[in-house]
């Protein structure tokens, strides 16, 4: 076998035997590399469809559940308007709803409340409104019933009858008793609806109810009367049917999530393309009234390519056998060598025309590389740049080549602190980690005034090669303009807080002229004053937020025991009452003074306003070290709490965690902390305080350790 072998390959001749694995390496390679190409072209159409239908449906259900919404606080404002509701007024009010269109809408229901001891009274005033026939079903006793009274049916099936006690139900008596004390729309945990518990379970739907309170028009002193709700049914299934069978368009599969009261999530609805297999997906996040819903969008990759999921395999299998037929054919002739020179002067051909093709697609890409506006480049894993575009080249300058290394240096934004090397994009993503949009000053000899950058990093690992991917946005000019912002806030914050000294110096000029002081006139003035207080302290507060971001850090050694003790006395100084302050060990950190006060201040100010009427506040004030270089900072109370659904949102602009309470504050002091914590580099957090009131957490860097020394714990009372 091996002679005859060697005998074959003596007669095709060592040339011969070169051309033919050439011409099998060429051709196994640029086979299986156009079936790599195809797959993958299929798999970005496949992300492409999978962004729009992601997109469309994200955008579908958002403006259908927010036009239910709206629909909703529409008619609880006019059956509120009614001084006396009748069945006839709640039936001409809620008419044009047939017509509407609500996809998975199952009825509207006018509610009321009543105690045990109500409920007669409340039957006979209802039936004295259009309602002759009604009967309160009580369930249970000893709490408030739910009663539903009047009910407009939107879809064809059996509707629950007027007098049944939705108290029965934990989910509906939860939202409403969430929207009466929002004054808002509440959206209820998922369960079965009261007039589907009776359909076999094949028919059962997870479903919602949608709640508003209707309250009537303000009485002369401001209040207004609470005279029940108007509660919304809507099926999880019917609704996600009708809503993304058109905007999928038949291409994707969905899937709607509702997370409960209890933090499990549930899956609502779910629709599915026949002949379907998704692999890829999109999770989509969209909030409702006082829920959060998640909706996951999925495609099938291979059928969403183009075209046929087999065809890369059948471009590799075919080239593979297209290649094999050439060897053998090679083979076989290479006995003559004039023919075997033009088969493979011929294949070689084809090889070098794909090989140009392949060349052409490159320089394509060079150029559309070298055309983007953002500066892009690719690392190895020493941090060389291997590859990179003009608009890098130019960002970047010498620090892009490495020559003079240290000539260029990056700042954080406030200009003058050091960006950590560790903490760089560029090293994070050699680290495996991915970021978005880090802000920075770049400053060098050719640019002393520096240039504001936003920076975005990727890992990179290519055939066991590690590097990155980093991309350099010019931020320069916003950051200018936003710069000319915050001085025109500041002026104007400056010329509002004139005429506001004005109005309050004749408020309290008039206060001191009234001769007798009738109750009504001075009250007006002190009404006057009040709001003088309330709008300087709100000008004061946006002005330090649009501030606190870009204003210049101006970092040092800071006793934070001296700094406690001086925030705690100027707050307690004044009151009659002296709240029970303690303040621990505190060490010294590295951070800007005026800052770190502010973030105090703020934070104490908070323990001692937020707490229930009768009580002395009781603020705890400690330190401890978190990690290497870092000092945490704990601010504790006894006061009312953040309620669990207000906790990730505390830190957000104008966000009240006790809306409608009669605790005052602009909803810009914990912003402002967390933008004052960010710019020092650490976090800030909120959780219960064990016992009752909330715990606040913040970290900032330690001093430089020098001789030890011992700050004693305070007690203030």
């Amino acid at each position: 076998m091996t002679g005859r072998l060697g005998k074959a390959v003596r007669r095709v001749g060592r040339t011969g035997a070169l051309a033919i694995t050439l011409v099998l390496a060429l051709g196994l390679g640029a086979s299986w590399q156009a079936a790599h190409a195809i797959r993958d072209g299929q798999r970005e159409r496949a992300q492409g469809v999978l962004d729009r239908a992601a997109t469309l449906s994200d955008a579908s259900v958002r403006s259908e559940i927010h036009r239910y919404l709206d629909t909703l606080r529409t008619v609880a404002a006019a059956v509120g308007s009614h001084d006396e509701l009748t069945a006839g007024d709640f039936a001409a009010t809620t008419a044009p709803l047939r017509q509407a269109g609500l996809v998975g809408a199952t009825s509207l229901v006018f509610i009321v409340a009543a105690d045990d001891t109500q409920i007669t009274s409340v039957q006979d005033y209802w039936r004295d409104r259009g309602a002759p026939d009604l009967q309160l079903h009580a369930q249970g006793s000893g709490h408030e019933h739910l009663f539903t009274i009047f009910t407009r049916p939107l879809d064809t099936s059996a509707v629950l009858p007027s007098g049944t006690d939705l108290s029965q139900a934990a989910e509906p008596t939860t939202a409403l008793w969430e929207s009466r004390r929002s004054g808002e729309a509440a959206v209820s945990d998922t369960y079965v609806l009261l007039r589907d518990r009776g359909l076999p379970p094949d028919r059962q739907q997870l479903s919602f109810v949608l709640a508003a309170p209707a309250y009537g028009d303000p009485a002369p002193d401001g209040r207004r009367e609470f005279k029940g709700w108007v509660v919304l049914g809507l099926r999880g299934q019917d609704f996600i049917g009708g809503v993304l069978t058109r905007a999928t368009q038949g291409q994707a599969d969905a899937e709607l999530w509702a997370q409960n009261g209890g933090g499990q999530e549930s899956r609502v609805a779910r629709l599915h393309q026949a002949g379907q297999h998704p692999d890829i997906r999109r999770d989509l996040h969209v909030q409702i009234a006082n829920r959060e819903w998640r909706l996951v969008v999925s495609v099938d990759a291979a059928k969403m390519g183009g075209s046929a999921p087999i065809l890369p395999l059948v471009v590799g299998l075919g080239g593979t056998v297209l290649t094999l037929l050439v060897c053998a054919m090679l083979w076989a002739l290479a006995g003559a060598r004039g023919r075997a020179e033009e088969r493979v002067v011929a294949a070689t051909a084809g090889l070098c025309a794909a090989q140009r093709t392949a060349d052409n697609q490159l320089a394509l890409l060079n150029g559309i590389l070298d055309r983007i506006s953002d500066g892009v480049g690719v690392v190895d894993a020493d941090g060389a740049f291997i590859v990179h575009n003009p608009a890098a080249q130019a960002m970047l300058g010498r620090t892009l080549d490495g020559d003079e290394p240290g000539a260029s240096r990056f700042l954080r934004p406030d200009g003058v602190t050091e960006f950590p090397a560790d903490e760089l994009p560029l090293a994070r993503a050699l680290a495996g980690e991915s970021t978005d949009r880090v802000e920075m000053i770049l400053r060098g000899p050719d640019r002393p005034d520096g240039m504001f950058l936003s920076v975005s990093g990727r890992p990179l690992d290519h055939d066991g090669q590690r590097g990155a991917i980093v991309v350099f946005h010019d931020i320069t000019e916003a950051r200018e303009r936003e710069a000319d912002l915050a001085a025109f806030a500041g002026i104007v914050a400056h010329d509002l807080k004139n005429p506001l000294t004005v109005i309050g110096a004749h408020a309290e000029m008039g206060r001191d002229a009234l001769p007798d002081r009738p109750d009504q006139a001075y009250d007006s003035l002190e009404r006057v004053g009040a709001g003088v207080v309330r709008m300087r302290r709100l000008i004061d507060d946006l002005l330090a937020y649009v501030t606190a971001r870009d204003a210049a850090l101006k970092p040092c050694e800071v006793d934070l025991g001296e700094l406690v003790a001086d925030v705690v006395a100027e707050r307690i100084g004044h009151l009659r009452v002296r709240p029970d302050v303690y303040v621990g060990t505190l060490p010294r950190v590295e951070a800007d003074p005026a800052m770190l006060r502010h973030v105090l201040d703020n934070l104490v100010g908070n323990a001692l306003k937020y707490v229930r009427p009768g009580r002395v506040p009781k603020v705890d004030i400690s330190a401890q070290p978190s990690g290497p270089g870092w000092v945490r900072v704990e601010v504790a109370d006894r006061g009312i709490g953040i309620p669990d659904e207000d906790k990730p949102h505390v830190f957000e602009s104008f966000h009240r965690a006790h809306t409608g309470q009669s605790y005052g504050g602009t909803g810009l002091g914990l912003a402002i902390c967390r933008r004052i914590v960010d710019r020092h580099g650490g976090t800030i957090t909120v959780t219960d305080n064990p016992g009752g009131g909330s715990r606040f957490s913040f970290t900032v860097p330690a001093a430089v350790p020098v001789a030890p020394e011992t700050v004693d714990a305070h007690e203030y009372a």
